[in-house]
């Protein structure tokens, strides 16, 4: 993998090995630990509900506190990360993390754990964006998918060990052990960051004031919305999925963890094909079309179905696949076309997946556990419907703009 050299401090030499593969393994180990301490809750609701003396629905806040932290704070740390050092932002975010695993293990009440929920979703809102604009900066353009599928790997294996591990430790030590684990492994992350990440890489940015003029830029505005519909709410509907799960088939905390495993699998597979998928569309906005339209059959089938395990199995697999396809992809197009402020537009894109989040979980959560799984549906087929009306919406126009810019080229050329 070659890397851009883009400032006079490294040569492209020392830029190669200071950001080759232990670079990548950093960051897909950051976000590992995003990954894991989100969605581990998925099996966690009704022993955490128990703990603080609440329903599911009271715990999912926790959910929701660390969704709406995210959201809210993702866009100054977007516009901070394009004027300083990203590599010092990253371990600084690592840091604070780590104590907000901690803290949630001595916390005396649904309040307290709310409230560090709120810090965790602070952290989380510099690394996930810093992780994939330190991508932008130094890996060459036609590798940059390569990388962050490499790198969302980390995430995914979060997602698919997450739930299992914290349910095995749940069930066998208490509900406290999960956070100390995800606490104590984002100290290792800081530790091993303070010796692979390079210092001084080139800023984005070096202006003093705010510019929004992406802001007014629909190429950027569509995916970045469609984006935030269609993985957000599929994120949110996977949080329930564990409880569906139960409902179900009578799981306990450890026997659903290990099924979500499916999920996780199927998310691997989706990154690891988001290359081949593109080439075979011929674009990444072509691609998109077709996971959307994959994940929205997948979630349909699983929430309206009461389908035998190895149907919801699979259908958690396509699940997966279809946003572990879809979210480098969409990521290269947002960090393409939002140029030098792509530090900010990849924090509004996961403040707009954070949003979907937290308006669809506790209301699909009360509906889920009044009225079972079809009612929550209800609630994602929102968010999806959206995602998919802006996605082939932008296949439309962004296949006129490639057009009109290939006549433009054929006509001016000499």
């Amino acid at each position: 993998m070659t890397f851009m050299n883009k400032s006079s401090t490294f040569n492209s030499t020392e830029l190669h090995a200071k950001t080759g593969r232990m670079f990548l393994l950093v960051l897909a180990l950051a976000v590992y630990f995003v990954g894991a301490t989100e969605f581990m809750l998925a099996s966690m609701l009704s022993p955490l509900a128990q703990a603080f003396h609440t329903s599911p629905a009271g715990a999912a806040w926790l959910i929701s506190s660390y969704a709406c932290a995210y959201a809210v704070a993702a866009p100054a740390f977007g516009y901070l990360s394009d004027r300083v050092d990203r590599g010092r932002l990253l371990l600084l975010a690592l840091l604070f993390f780590a104590i907000d695993g901690a803290g949630i293990v001595f916390a005396s009440s649904l309040d307290i754990a709310i409230g560090l929920r709120i810090f965790g979703g602070m952290a989380s809102a510099v690394l996930i964006p810093t992780a994939f604009a330190l991508i932008s900066d130094v890996v060459d353009r036609e590798r940059q998918a390569e990388a962050m599928g490499k790198v969302l790997l980390g995430m995914t294996f979060g997602i698919a060990v997450g739930p299992a591990l914290a349910g095995v430790l749940t069930d066998t030590i208490n509900w406290r052990a999960p956070f100390l684990f995800t606490s104590l492994g984002c100290l290792l992350a800081f530790g091993l960051g303070l010796m692979t990440i390079p210092r001084n890489l080139p800023h984005t940015k070096e202006v003093a004031g705010p510019h929004l003029g992406w802001f007014r830029n629909g190429a950027v505005l569509r995916p970045l919305i469609a984006k935030g519909a269609w993985n957000g709410t599929g994120v949110a509907a996977f949080l329930l999925s564990g409880q569906v799960l139960q409902q179900r088939y009578g799981f306990g905390a450890a026997a659903v963890g290990f099924t979500v495993i499916t999920f996780g699998a199927g998310l691997a597979i989706g990154n690891m094909s988001a290359g081949w998928l593109r080439k075979l569309c011929g674009r990444e906005e072509v691609s998109l079309l077709v996971v959307t339209v994959l994940l929205i059959t997948a979630i349909s089938l699983f929430m309206l179905i009461s389908l035998p395990l190895a149907g919801a199995l699979a259908c958690l697999a396509c699940w997966g696949a279809a946003l572990g396809a879809g979210a480098p992809s969409s990521t290269v197009i947002l960090a393409a076309r939002a140029g030098t402020d792509k530090g900010m537009v990849l924090a509004f894109a996961e403040t707009f997946n954070n949003l979907a989040i937290l308006v669809s979980v506790p209301f699909a959560t009360a509906r889920l556990m009044l009225h079972g799984s079809r009612s929550a549906m209800s609630v994602m087929a929102i968010g999806l419907g959206l995602g998919l009306c802006v996605t082939l919406l932008d296949v439309i126009l962004s296949r006129k703009m490639l057009r009109n810019a290939n006549g433009s080229l054929t006509v001016n050329k000499p």
